[in-house]
């Protein structure tokens, strides 16, 4: 039995984690039957989400996740690729997910009133009385870790430069293909779609969701590759707890 743990719609979006909506994607892909549940960030030892727990055992981060199904499954994500596309596909996931999902997460946690309109929605489940305090404290946390990964170091047009240029590449990458490197999806199109998706979320005020707009190409594959992978919600309805978003 193989349960995805994570969580659904939210935000406009699949789930509020790119990482989850990727883990989802690539779990498909392997054609496996698994369930999906929300996720409890303090019984893992990361305590981030996704994770997976695969007849009784726990793995943790959606890179990992997929290493362990192409093991078990003798599966390969980037199956007919060559060796230069395998190396086209990690760099531009790590682009992806090192930079771009950072620079989303900023304007979504630590920009104007994005932080009402989103991840606000986290701490709910806090009694009233610690809410604001416990929000502060992990909107803290996040600005911290953002000065130390080098994104929050930089001023928000820096990082919208920075941005616009990975959009514009995944952009030109893609081209007029229905998939970023073949005629089906594979890896990189999990991890594009979540990363891309979320800095298109229609709740924030942004820069990113104009960027993303601008490349007609990008927009016809968000829906194409939502209408294959996401056309049925199989989430349990619930918010995140304590306030921390997937970052894994």
């Amino acid at each position: 039995m193989t349960t995805l743990y994570g969580w659904g719609p939210m935000f406009g979006l699949q789930s509020p984690s790119p990482f989850v909506m990727k883990a989802d994607i690539q779990l498909q892909m392997f054609d496996i039957a698994f369930n999906r549940a929300i996720a409890d960030l303090e019984s893992v030892s990361k305590h981030k989400a996704p994770y997976v727990e695969d007849d009784g055992a726990i793995i943790q981060d959606s890179t990992f996740i997929r290493w362990h199904f192409e093991k078990k499954l003798r599966g390969d994500l980037d199956g007919g690729l060559s060796d230069a596309g395998r190396a086209t596909a990690w760099a531009f996931e790590r682009m992806l997910e090192d930079r771009l999902a950072n620079i989303e997460g900023h304007e979504r946690w630590l920009e104007g009133d994005n932080f009402d309109r989103g991840p606000a929605m986290f701490f709910m489940g806090v009694p009233e009385q610690m809410r604001a305090q416990i929000a502060a404290g992990a909107v803290a946390e996040f600005r911290s870790t953002m000065v130390a990964n080098g994104i929050g170091r930089h001023s928000r047009e820096e990082r919208m430069q920075l941005a616009e240029r990975d959009i514009a590449a995944t952009s030109a990458l893609l081209g007029n293909k229905a998939f970023m490197l073949a005629g089906h999806p594979t890896a990189l199109d999990a991890a594009a779609f979540g990363v891309i998706s979320a800095c298109a979320a229609p709740i924030f005020e942004t820069r990113l969701k104009g960027m993303v707009a601008s490349h007609a190409n990008l927009v016809a594959y968000l829906e194409r590759m939502e209408a294959r992978f996401f056309a049925e919600d199989r989430w349990p309805s619930m918010m995140p707890e304590h306030g921390r978003e997937a970052a894994a």
